[in-house]
Formats: C-alpha cells, structure tokens, sequence
C-alpha cells in the first residue's frame, strides 16, 4: 500500500464511520427544518414603539400622572460594586417610590418598567409622551473613577440638549407632534415654533423646579448630597421637550459609604420617601396651572 493511501485512509476513516453511524442511528436530518431545538422568532421593526405600561392609582385622567424611568435593566445592568448593580437599586427605589406615592392617594403613577429588562434610552421619553405624563422623573445610581466620590444629585436638561431635542421633535413626522395635546402640524410654521418654544420653557422652568424641590428633601432627610443645586446635561433620557423631568442619581454606587445606603431597605425607604415628598410639593405648587 502506497504511503499517498495510507494517509487518506487515516484522515477520512474516522469521517466514514461518524457519518455510518448518523445513518444508521437515524439522527441525520431527512428534511429541511428537521431539528426540533431551532426556535424561530420575529423581531419587531427598529421604529416599532415599546408597549405602554400599566397606569396605577386613581382611574381618573384629571389626575396628575407621575412616570417613573427605572434605569438601565436586562443585559444593561449599569454601574456596579460586586454583587450591587444600579438596575436593581435603581428598581427597588422606584418600586417603594410608586407605592409611597400611590399611599398618599390623589396621583397616578407609572414605571417604564417593574422587571428586570432592557429598555432603549428613547423608548424612556417616548413612553412619558404617549401617556401624556405631567411629570417624568429617571433614577439612577452613578459611579465614578475615585471612590471618594459620594452624595445624590439632581439632573435636568441642560439648554443646548433642549434645543438640541427641540429641533428633532420639530422634524418628526409621525403622528406624535403633539405639545401640550396641540397638533403642531394643524399650526402654521411660525405659530408651531412659537408653541414649542414656550412649552419648551415651561417644561425647563417646572423641571427645576422639581429638581429644587427634592434636592430640599433630600437635604431634609439627611441624605448626603453631591451637588445641593441642580445640574444640567444633553441626556438623551431627558428629552422630552413639553414634559418636566428630572433624573435622580441616588449616590454613588462605588463608594463604601453610599453603597450601604443603596444596598439596604432603609436607605433606599429614605430616598423614595424624599422623592415622594417633592413629587407632592411640586404638584401642590403647580395645582391648576
């Protein structure tokens, strides 16, 4: 036997004997599609919107709404110290949050999410918007390089990241150019910029507002604090251009002293027990306008 043979039968008589027995033993696919462990699936579109989520509290739409951002969730677990993650901090806060609110009666409330999953950062706004919230308020957790970094602090959009989230809404064509329940597309250009711009300033004066307020609480409560004044940022989760909204960074989830605060009960009560009381301050203060 040629040596050229003997290394083709050392190469291929394995191969002929995997492939024997897959005959033999009937394992090997008859059809197209014949392995059963194959799940197939449709994926919604990229411009498909997120489901709306559930609306609690009073079944009356008068009521002021309250749409809670739980941030981050499903493989986007956000910041992180060990076993402590930002998207279950910032859910259990949200969570206690809602129910102090529902307690007190008289508002209506919504989570973008209550479980544990992904939701795109403009999906958050956009969730706000639909249900015509009055008020949108993200939680967070932050983190930073030097764990000497500690304390709450209160975001609202900054006014290059206004205008910025204007003009995107401005050239939407959707069915969703609505400000304040307005049809801008039923508006001449001018009267439509003008609308925007003064919904726009509303929005931006009320979210600080909101921000002062629970900054106020916190501090009340003893919470330790970052910043004692708002900050601005271009955050996407912050555009909605006709909704005041906020975005609450409870502490710093990599620092020893802030951690036990975000990793416990109690200190997650105080900060939604700090929320809450903003929550009801602002719409006390803005009852009828």
């Amino acid at each position: 036997m040629s040596r050229t043979l003997q290394l083709i039968l050392v190469f291929f008589a394995p191969l002929a004997v995997l492939v024997a027995a897959f005959v033999l033993s009937g394992a090997w696919p008859t059809r197209a599609g014949a392995y059963d462990y194959v799940i197939r699936f449709d994926l919604p579109g990229a411009n498909t919107p997120i489901d709306l989520p559930r609306v609690d509290g009073p079944p009356d739409a008068s009521r002021p709404l309250v749409v809670i951002d739980v941030g981050h969730g499903g493989f986007d677990p956000g910041a992180g110290a060990g076993a402590l993650k930002e998207k279950a901090v910032a859910l259990q806060i949200a969570l206690l949050l809602r129910d102090k609110l529902l307690a007190g009666g008289g508002l209506r409330v919504a989570l973008t999410r209550d479980t544990d999953r992904f939701i795109a950062l403009g999906d958050r706004p956009d969730i706000a918007r639909r249900l015509n919230a009055d008020l949108f308020v993200s939680i967070h957790a932050d983190s930073a390089e030097a764990d000497s970094a500690r304390g709450a602090s209160v975001y609202v959009l900054s006014e290059k990241g206004s205008s910025q989230a204007a003009e995107r809404f401005a050239e939407r064509e959707n069915g969703a150019d609505r400000v304040n329940g307005i049809r801008l597309s039923r508006t001449s250009a001018e009267v439509g910029a003008i609308l925007l711009d003064l919904s726009q300033r509303r929005a931006q004066s009320r979210s600080t507002q909101a921000a002062t307020l629970l900054l106020r609480e916190l501090g009340d409560a003893g919470v330790g604090m970052h910043r004692d004044r708002p900050e601005t940022a271009a955050l996407a989760v912050l555009k909605a251009p006709d909704i005041p909204s906020i975005l609450f960074e409870t502490g710093y989830i990599n620092n020893v002293d802030d951690a036990k605060t975000l990793g416990s009960r109690q200190g997650q009560a105080v900060l939604a027990e700090a929320g809450a009381k903003a929550i009801r301050a602002y719409f006390a203060r803005n009852a009828g306008a």
